[in-house]
């Protein structure tokens, strides 16, 4: 009886602790299979195709067209793009002065740039190549 007791109370507390910890959460507590990751800027889990400034990614090779989001600070000093590369979710671009553009820093090899495009959309270049716009 006393196998069955603890056997079963060691179920439970498995079960429990599989349950807070939450199979698929990031370490910011963002649930992937529901669509979540982290922002940085936002300090929060956000839904990418959710977000108000999507862009279409140009010239796929693939068989499917991709898309990601941006953004902003509320003082419009930095934009954050959610493009896959290397261990990144997301990127920080920062604008510098009055700049209407934002660029990626050092800390990544390629050069990202968030630019204005047409009268109300964006462009993301990487290495000066267009690969995402509104």
């Amino acid at each position: 009886m006393r196998k069955t007791i603890l056997l079963g109370a060691m179920f439970l507390s498995s079960l429990a602790f599989t349950q807070q910890k939450g199979g698929d959460k990031d370490v910011h507590g963002c649930r992937s299979s529901a669509g979540y990751t982290y922002s940085q800027i936002k300090n929060d889990c956000v839904r990418v195709f959710e977000q108000k400034i999507k862009l279409k990614e140009v010239n796929s090779d693939k068989s499917y067209t991709s898309m990601t989001a941006v953004i902003f600070s509320k003082d419009m000093k930095r934009a954050e793009i959610f493009i896959p590369d290397g261990n990144a979710k997301s990127i920080i671009l920062v604008r510098e002065g009055k700049n209407k553009m934002w660029k990626s820093g050092s800390y990544i090899k390629e050069t990202y740039v968030l630019v204005p495009y047409k009268k109300t959309g964006y462009q993301i270049k990487k290495d000066d190549v267009v690969i995402y716009h509104s």
